[in-house]
């Protein structure tokens, strides 16, 4: 089933060069990168992300695979390299996802960093993360990958209920979760478990389930994220069938506010609609680089970059991305120059989802006009927009956060 199509935009230069405008506030600025690994050992129902089983591919002789993907990983770097120029500052963050990142050996994974060390830097404190399957790494791996440089694992625990595990296609063993937990411990790698709720099937009882397990570990940090049934998906085609439910919006809220209390009762604290840590240190600074919209290159193939206001995103299948770079050209297959109103639509989507909030002063004449009627709704909370002059959701206000930032948008 073919990963969701990319989308349209304009063409992208063949030598991947930005215009000078992109790059002038360059030094200035952090810079993150995101490296994609596509490949997985079996595609989830419900996944429409750009990932590939090596039977797709067409086995051991593909232009591009397991054994292959982190020269083609390091050409890109190179690439980046040559399009960023000297001013170009240390990276601060780097996040490998996936896909199964841990499918490649855990020395491939060091290269890439070291490429990006080589070519860029780390800064001081930099944070490295990667996703992991807890089926796909050991004691052994996780402490190479500490050695290596890694700071920090992701490791996709989705449920801990076996049954939802199955509606999810997903295969490793619930067991294993506590012993890649253990072992990135042991490595002294920070820990993050990734959950996802409204599982057709899956009760407040199963929830409750999988969130007290995932407390029981002591991690760093959770995520939770909302089953979304996305169109293409073999869940999609179970869905319209009738063969399984749809997911439900009552279920769905019902089911966060449980993770929000369990979460808020064991000291974790929310600080994105979908995302607690044990304090800021361990907050994902990562993906709050994303929301922030500071810069970032991504690596790999279907992979989105964001430097100085354009937006490029690379082709998605791995042998034409290969093949591009082994050509000397850059992979990207379009990109967009955002505008200001674009620019603006962003910083209030995504400024609203942070415990930070967004401030009252950066909205527009009609957006800070909605704010009281927001306050009274119960869905912005009163105390901040008054005092502190911040745009911050309530518990409510976080489940309805599409429907906040539609009437701060609003005409």
């Amino acid at each position: 089933m073919p990963p969701s199509a990319l989308p349209d935009g304009d063409p992208a230069p063949p030598t991947g060069e930005l215009p000078a405008s992109a790059l002038a506030a360059l030094a200035s600025t952090d810079l993150g990168m995101y490296v994609h690994v596509p490949f997985c050992s079996v595609r989830c129902g419900y996944c429409d992300f750009n990932t590939y089983t090596l039977t797709e591919l067409g086995g051991p002789g593909a232009t591009i695979g397991l054994d292959s993907y982190a020269d083609a990983a390091l050409r890109e770097l190179d690439l980046a390299a040559g399009v960023l120029g000297s001013e170009v500052p240390a990276v601060s963050t780097v996040f490998v996802g996936g896909g199964t990142p841990t499918m490649l050996r855990s020395n491939d994974l060091v290269r890439v960093l070291g490429g990006i060390r080589e070519r860029f830097g780390l800064a001081a404190g930099a944070e490295v993360t990667t996703e992991a399957n807890p089926d796909s790494v050991s004691a052994e791996s996780l402490a190479e990958l500490a050695a290596g440089g890694f700071t920090r694992v992701s490791v996709g625990m989705q449920s801990a209920v076996p049954h939802v595990l199955h509606t999810l296609d997903r295969t490793h063993d619930p067991e294993n979760v506590a012993r890649a937990v253990a072992g990135a411990r042991a490595a002294g790698l920070q820990v993050s478990v990734d959950l996802i709720y409204g599982t057709p099937g899956e009760s407040l009882a199963d929830w409750r389930t999988s969130l007290e397990t995932a407390i029981s570990l002591e991690p760093d940090h959770v995520s939770a994220y909302a089953l979304v049934v996305e169109e293409g998906t073999r869940l999609a085609a179970q869905v319209r069938r009738g063969v399984v439910p749809a997911p439900e919006d009552d279920d769905e809220a019902d089911k966060y506010e449980l993770a929000d209390e369990l979460l808020s009762a064991a000291g974790f604290g929310w600080y994105e609609v979908s995302n607690w840590a044990r304090d800021e240190q361990h907050r994902c600074r990562h993906n709050i680089a994303y929301w922030a919209g500071t810069n970032w290159w991504g690596i790999g193939p279907g992979a989105h970059s964001h430097v100085g206001g354009v937006r490029w995103w690379n082709v998605k299948h791995p042998s034409a991305y290969a093949q591009r770079l082994v050509a000397g050209q850059s992979p990207a297959a379009a990109r967009e120059l955002l505008d200001d109103e674009q620019r603006y639509d962003e910083r209030v989507l995504l400024g609203t989802r942070l415990v930070e909030g967004l401030p009252v002063g950066d909205l527009r004449g009609s957006g800070r006009a909605a704010v009281a009627g927001l306050v009274a709704d119960g869905l912005v909370d009163g105390v901040e927009a008054v005092s502190r002059g911040r745009v911050v959701l309530t518990r409510r206000g976080r489940l309805l956060a599409d429907t906040v930032v539609h009437r701060l948008l609003a005409a």
